[in-house]
């Protein structure tokens, strides 16, 4: 066999190695994107369970709230007894032992409303930290997503300086074989 059909059949080779490992890079690829597009099918639901989520911190925020308001209405109404007797003063005028009734319920009314307004902020802040979580998340993947493409990059540079001196020295490296004599 001459020397040029044995380079031909060599570089024949090579392109089919190549178209090989062609098809089968294809094929990963084709086979993770076809994954990726069944996971971005799947982001609706993920955002549904997150809003369902939020929904349900606000809606057990306001029944922890209402139950709060209504007992503390059922606590004064039933203790509103102990408000009411009055004592008269040297001046004839007429309190109660604690105070007046409507300043108990004020003061009630207050703190159930400061209790109703730190609770929708701990929703808040648990909905922030929430997000927070997924903004790093989001931000580790793009990270990495970033730091592959330089690996890749590296890895590619790396094999085609390689190949560069894998040819450079090849000649040489054949010139100094056949000319050696063998015995």
């Amino acid at each position: 066999m001459s020397t040029t059909s044995k380079e031909q059949v060599q570089q024949r080779r090579i392109e089919e190695q190549q178209q090989a490992i062609n098809k089968a890079l294809d094929e990963t690829r084709n086979n993770i994107r076809r994954a990726t597009d069944e996971s971005r099918k799947d982001i609706p639901h993920y955002t549904q369970v997150v809003n369902d989520y939020q929904g349900q911190t606000i809606k057990a925020g306001r029944e922890i709230v209402d139950n709060y308001v209504e007992s503390q209405r059922q606590i004064i109404n039933s203790v509103q007894s102990a408000w009411v007797p009055l004592v008269e003063n040297a001046y004839g005028v007429f309190w109660n032992y604690w105070t007046s009734p409507r300043s108990i319920t004020e003061l009630y009314a207050r703190a159930v409303s400061s209790f109703a307004d730190n609770t929708i902020a701990a929703t808040r802040l648990a909905n922030n930290t929430l997000f927070v979580g997924m903004d790093a998340f989001k931000t580790s993947i793009q990270t990495a997503r970033d730091n592959s493409r330089e690996i890749s990059r590296i890895g590619v540079n790396s094999s085609k300086t390689f190949e560069q001196v894998s040819r450079e020295t090849a000649p040489t490296t054949i010139t100094t074989i056949t000319t050696t004599s063998f015995p």
